[in-house]
């Protein structure tokens, strides 16, 4: 049985792992962490990671970029495995997470959607074949509660495209200001926010005469929830390391 802590656990997030969880017999949460630390789960919920001294397998965090600090110190003081489940890391965030890892487990992902990470393969592909004569775009849609935008996982999309062009590109994310020609190393970032989209990411690939658009379209947050719990399953175990959806998927 794998016990969980959960961080963030009051969040939309946290309560879709705790659906996910709820109904299997391999996981159990042994507690959640949120700032409001407020009753009514099946688990005691504290207000700090500090607080609660149990004993746990792993950590699933969804709660915010800005306690990035916190968990990482957390998990490496216990020596614990972490899922990083949160988009919007910034550079400082990503070299603490580098370097937690050379003495943790860590998985980290910008998007914990098998499909979506699927999508940045098949992006990466089309773009090796079609990079040198197509313009490529990317689009993403979201809620209009999400605050970092881009997403993060246009972003690795983004990345995983710029690997494969026989070109270095450009990100553009607004073209308000400037009047010209699209530069063929440009590759455009729009974000739409709005409603209550879980997320959607098109990457078109545009040529002469002709288009050819790779979507994922997520309905609910349980997709992400499911990520999550398979990858905290996946490093409970596992040595010291930077791990992400590429590792999982290929296990």
């Amino acid at each position: 049985m794998l016990n969980i802590l959960l961080s963030g656990c009051n969040g939309r997030m946290g309560q879709a792992v705790s659906r996910v969880v709820s109904v299997r017999d391999n996981a159990h949460i042994a507690a959640g962490v949120d700032v409001t630390a407020a009753q009514g789960s099946d688990y005691p919920v504290y207000a700090n990671l500090s607080d609660f001294d149990g004993v746990i397998d792993v950590v699933i965090d969804f709660s915010h970029v800005d306690n990035v600090d916190k968990v990482l110190a957390y998990c490496l003081e216990r020596k614990l495995p972490v899922v990083l489940a949160v988009t919007g890391y910034d550079e400082a965030a990503l070299k603490k997470i580098h370097e937690a890892a050379q003495s943790i487990p860590v998985f980290q992902s910008a998007n914990m959607s098998l499909g979506a990470n699927l999508l940045m393969d098949l992006a990466e592909k089309a773009a090796a074949v079609l990079g040198g004569q197509f313009d490529v775009e990317i689009v993403e849609r979201h809620h209009r509660n999400k605050l970092d935008s881009p997403s993060g996982t246009a972003l690795s999309i983004y990345n995983s495209i710029a690997k494969a062009l026989p070109y270095q590109p450009h990100p553009q994310y607004d073209r308000s200001q400037t009047r010209q020609t699209r530069p063929h190393n440009e590759i455009g970032l729009h974000a739409v926010r709005g409603g209550t989209i879980v997320g959607d990411h098109d990457v078109v690939f545009a040529g002469h005469d002709e288009v050819i658009e790779i979507r994922h379209s997520a309905a609910s947050r349980e997709i992400f929830a499911v990520g999550a719990v398979s990858a905290a399953n996946f490093i409970a175990e596992k040595p010291p390391g930077l791990y992400g959806m590429g590792h999982l998927i290929n296990d």
